[in-house]
């Protein structure tokens, strides 16, 4: 990385020398329109003032490049270099022999080879920024591991001050470790006592910790959430679930080989075919151009006539606009996603994406939000038999269910207990206390405290009964899809039910529907279990023989190049440190914006807005960005196709008319200008595109929320008539 960052600065310094020798130039010429009268600014458009210009552009920026090309041309493999080499060398010869010969009366335009190697340093330039940005360096990722565990010394397990801190990399195999709630775990083990909730979303992708008990394995990575665990390291230093996932990441991006331009495809043989028609100019005009010309033609020196036009062919042909019909389309495309939210890095990403055929989702987090929200309380009003709310002299509204559970849930750092208290909160319920002393949680069953006097336990069904719970008045709870259920318990009373789940984005079925309509194939992975993951396959549209569940980081990986190898074009959506690898693996990541910062490093395309309908912005951006790149190609090879003749002289013999190396020049820079005003295009063509794509996505989503309001202003209303009656 280092070394990317080093050559980067390298060429940000040529690019600024470039393009401060093109504005020097640029002066000289409108002082000479505007007709300045100053000596010192009569210099700045003197011929030897613009050769030197030129001389310091061809050995100082445009060096590197143009040894680049010589040698791809000596190798016998030219390149895009070769043809910018010998367009800035044509240029600038054929402009020195017109300033130190003026009796030809040839024209010199030393600007030519300026704002050519200018124009094309910046296109390199951005290439490079652009994979730099691309290729990750994981530091960021290794980083979430804590640097130092607590190392039980002595073998007693039971005593907290028998434990000394040491760097995690000093871990070997048999060390046991101790973990305190709310510790990252430092090195992949097994549990050896205790018991706790552990976190480990950012590795498997499912939503709801996981209870670890003695004998449980536990990743490093991972974050204790509410008790103390033994571990025993399995794994040391840096061969952990984590540096796996770094080291399928790295190997992914090696594997992958860059994307070569249409026009790099042809240069080759364009470079070849250029030169043989310059030298057949040259050596036609020679022998034969007294036989052909008009008699009235004032050929004068035929060595000279040749040399003349063989050099307006090598102008003619200068690759100006073939150098930047990509780079310009490209910076068009990529600021264009920039102010829709999307990051693109670089035009390989852009034209690998506009020809994907298939697309691989992650559930968690992708399709669905990727943390756990109460969809529904059930209370006795709602669900209990008479018999047993009268039993129970006590009915237990909704909202004040909601009240307790949070007032309980407010203490622990559990993703469950979060959902309840922001349910409580967006109903308007009235933040209370827990007695001290009172408040007790048991990693992985629940948590009870006491609060205006009642004893309230939340938790498994198991957990209330062990709370004074003697009875379920409630019907046998029904597996909801991919919903979890959660008892509250009440002065030995079963009060509630509150339900909760991962909720499936709203714009998650409309994307799935746009994607298939255009023949792309559709998958899902999930590390979460199956009848999950294929609820809401089925919820989006995605076929379940297209939905792979339980699946680790390596799996996803294997699925992808599995993908590949049928000849398929595939991108990777995802957000978290277990999609990393399929990410950097597939052809094109793409990452949710809201997802961990490993994602959007190794993600060649990140969707900032964190909508997964943006995913269906950056598609059409790629398409229509590549589609305006071969516009470009086509208009800068049609035009050379139709120019290169003129300037060997086609139309000398019959019409008299020769194109001078610096008409050639001209018509160089208008087939550039015309190159850079299609690019600008581009602009108007995606905002026209935009209307009919924008248009569903943004009805659906406000007639999602205006359901969503109405339900809880409902809600709220019948919550409001309970509260006056009492």
């Amino acid at each position: 990385m280092d070394e990317k960052r080093n050559r980067l600065k390298e060429s940000g310094r040529d690019l600024a020398v470039s393009w401060a020798l093109c504005a020097v130039c640029l002066f000289g010429h409108l002082s000479h329109i505007f007709g300045a009268n100053a000596s010192w600014i009569r210099a700045f458009h003197s011929t030897g003032f613009h050769l030197s210009l030129s001389l310091f552009t061809l050995l100082g920026p445009g060096r590197q490049l143009i040894l680049d090309g010589l040698k791809s041309l000596i190798r016998g493999a030219p390149n895009m270099n070769t043809l910018v080499g010998l367009g800035a060398l044509a240029s600038f010869a054929v402009s020195s022999i017109a300033a130190l010969v003026p009796k030809l009366g040839w024209k010199s335009f030393f600007e030519e080879p300026i704002m050519l190697i200018a124009f094309v340093l910046l296109g390199r330039n951005l290439e490079q920024r652009a994979k730099l940005k691309a290729s990750s360096d994981m530091t960021g990722l290794l980083s979430i591991l804590p640097s130092k565990a607590r190392l039980i010394v002595d073998g007693d397990e039971e005593k907290l001050h028998s434990t000394v801190e040491v760097p995690c990399n000093s871990l070997c195999v048999g060390d046991r470790i101790v973990l305190l709630p709310g510790d990252r775990i430092p090195a992949d083990g097994i549990v050896r006592a205790g018991r706790s909730t552990v976190d480990e979303s950012s590795l498997t992708g499912e939503p709801l910790p996981v209870t670890k008990l003695a004998g449980s394995d536990v990743a490093a990575g991972s974050i204790n959430l509410n008790g103390m665990l033994t571990v025993e390291v399995r794994r040391p230093g840096g061969e952990t679930v984590m540096g796996d996932i770094v080291r399928l990441v790295e190997e992914a991006q090696n594997r992958e080989a860059p994307v070569q331009q249409l026009a790099d495809k042809v240069a080759g043989k364009f470079t070849y075919g250029v030169m043989a028609l310059s030298a057949a100019t040259f050596v036609f005009w020679n022998v034969f151009g007294m036989h052909i010309l008009p008699a009235n033609f004032p050929h004068g020196n035929l060595l000279s006539l040749a040399l003349q036009l063989s050099c307006s062919v090598l102008v003619v042909a200068c690759p100006c606009a073939l150098g930047l019909a990509t780079p310009t389309a490209v910076l068009v495309g990529t600021s264009l996603g920039a102010t829709r939210g999307l990051l693109l890095r670089g035009g390989h990403v852009l034209e690998k994406f506009a020809s994907v055929n298939s697309i691989v989702f992650d559930k968690t987090g992708t399709l669905t939000i990727g943390r756990p929200v109460v969809t529904k309380v059930t209370t006795l009003e709602c669900d209990g038999d008479k018999n047993s709310r009268q039993k129970s002299n006590q009915k237990w509204s909704e909202v004040e269910v909601l009240r307790l559970a949070a007032g309980v849930e407010s203490n622990t750092i559990h993703p469950i207990g979060k959902a309840i208290v922001e349910a409580a909160q967006a109903a308007g319920c009235q933040n209370v206390k827990v007695t001290d002393g009172t408040f007790r949680e048991e990693p992985g069953s629940g948590a009870v405290a006491t609060i205006e006097q009642k004893k309230v336990s939340v938790g498994t069904l198991d957990w209330v009964q062990r709370h004074g719970v003697d009875e379920n008045p409630f019907q046998e709870v029904v597996e909801f899809k991919n919903q979890s259920v959660v008892y509250v318990g009440v002065d030995g009373v079963l009060a509630a039910l509150i339900y909760f789940e991962d909720r499936i984005r709203e714009d998650a079925k409309h994307v799935v529907e746009s994607l298939s309509k255009q023949g792309i194939g559709i998958y899902m992975l999930s590390g979460d279990k199956k009848h999950a993951a294929e609820y809401v396959a089925s919820v989006v549209g995605i076929a379940k023989e297209k939905v792979l569940s339980g699946v680790k980081p390596d799996e996803k990986l294997q699925f992808i190049r599995e993908l590949q190898k049928d000849q398929k074009i595939v991108a990777m959506v995802g957000d978290g440190i277990n999609d990393a690898a399929a990410l950097a693996s597939s052809d094109v990541g793409v990452a949710m914006g809201g997802g961990v910062g490993a994602a959007c490093e190794v993600s060649p395309i990140v969707l900032m807005g964190n909508r997964l309908s943006q995913l269906l912005e950056a598609l059409e951006l790629s398409r229509l960005t590549m589609k305006t790149v071969k516009q470009n190609l086509w208009w800068a090879f049609a035009y050379n196709i139709v120019g290169i003749p003129i300037a060997a002289g086609l139309l000398l013999p019959v019409t008299g008319i020769m194109l001078t190396p610096s008409i050639a020049g001209a018509l160089m820079g208008f087939s550039s200008i015309g190159v850079m005003t299609n690019s600008l295009l581009l602009r108007l063509k995606f905002a026209s595109k935009q209307k009919p794509v924008c248009k569903l996505p943004l009805e659906a989503e406000t007639s999602s929320q205006s359901d969503v309001l109405t339900s809880k202003i409902s809600k709220l209303e019948h919550s409001a008539a309970r509260w006056r009656n009492v």
